[in-house]
């Protein structure tokens, strides 16, 4: 390859370490009708002006440069809360037209799903992920600060009775908050023909307040699993986040044996096998989801640049990711931007 330019054979999303991103996290905005305890502050954040974000044509536009130039194969829009975006099943339906069409996915906090289900369907959604933390009513209002706990367990069924399968929960557990809910969890999800992940708590709080000693471990969700006498899933994971387990004497919506995932990005990273880019709802390309430095497409958006020198920019962007997230390094610091303000 050219010093000069060492992107410049280069098809697709490739970095130096040869992985490829096919998987394209899009976030539609950074702000959430929730305020759980472990994202954001009880008065929110300050919101990304109106000017700042990109509009519905820059997204599709940028989706379009991806999936048609860069080779991505999958597309997730995310938020904050994806739901409150005005243009998202529109959104959805034009990335749906794209020629080759990726799979679509949405992740959301379920409120307002009971509503919108139908419609994402039709436009061409594929499946969803809800993040619910507890099965208590009370204990989520004081992890979110809201009354919505009803209207997520409707978001969840809305979703299931509109074929938008498999229903994924994303769960956090937090010491001394809700550890002791992952048996409940499970049952509730295995009931349901839902598929449940895990996912350990990360260094990207608004606060800055993540202590490593403080987060429940794989380890310790697998422990208090164990009376479910989970089985290892001979499956491949791929490049997919989630570490799963079988659920003996269980099967999903599908009619498939019942699986639990358990994502440990800290505990036990999966940074060699990461196939993600990240998209702002600003328009700036983040490489890793602990990155601590961003590419602008939006100037370049509004620049008058060419879908090639779009894309170009976003290989380059690619190519310097880092081999890992570092997050056990001593120099490791965590991102400016909270989960709100980047998308899972």
């Amino acid at each position: 390859m050219s010093r000069a330019d060492p992107v410049a054979t280069v098809t697709g999303l490739v970095d130096r370490f040869g992985r490829i991103a096919t998987d394209l996290r899009v976030s539609l905005t950074d702000r959430c009708n929730l305020r759980c305890t472990y994202c954001m502050p009880a008065e929110g954040l300050a919101w990304m002006p109106q000017q700042q974000q990109l509009s519905d044509d820059e997204v599709k536009r940028l989706v379009r440069i991806a999936v048609e130039r860069l080779g991505v194969t999958e597309v997730r829009f995310t938020g904050g809360e994806p739901l409150i975006r005005r243009g998202l099943v529109d959104i959805v339906a034009e990335t749906a037209r794209l020629d080759p069409r990726p799979k679509l996915s949405v992740t959301t906090n379920g409120i307002g799903l009971d509503r919108t289900a139908v419609a994402l369907r039709d436009a061409g959604l594929d499946r969803v992920n809800v993040s619910l933390d507890t099965l208590d009513p009370v204990r989520f209002n004081t992890l979110t600060l809201r009354d919505r706990h009803a209207d997520v367990l409707a978001g969840l069924r809305a979703a299931a009775d509109a074929g938008l399968t498999p229903v994924k929960i994303n769960t956090v557990l937090m010491r001394g908050v809700n550890e002791d809910e992952a048996p409940a969890l499970l049952r509730f999800a295995l009931d349901h023909g839902y598929q449940l992940r895990f996912i350990e708590q990360m260094p990207l709080d608004a606060q800055h307040q993540w202590d490593r000693h403080e987060m429940v471990t794989a380890e310790e969700i697998l422990a208090a699993l164990e009376p479910f006498d989970l089985q290892p899933d001979n499956v491949s994971r791929g490049t997919a986040p989630a570490e799963t387990w079988l659920v003996p004497g269980h099967v999903d919506a599908a009619g498939e044996p019942a699986r639990v995932g358990v994502i440990a990005s800290v505990t036990r990273p999966f940074c060699g096998d990461c196939d993600r880019t990240r998209l702002t709802a600003d328009g700036q390309v983040r490489n890793c989801l602990f990155a601590t430095e961003e590419s602008d497409l939006r100037g370049l958006l509004r620049g008058g640049a060419s879908d090639e020198e779009i894309g170009r920019a976003w290989q380059t962007a690619m190519w310097g990711k880092r081999a890992g997230h570092g997050i056990d390094d001593p120099s490791f610091l965590q991102p400016a931007r909270p989960m709100s303000a980047i998308g899972g």
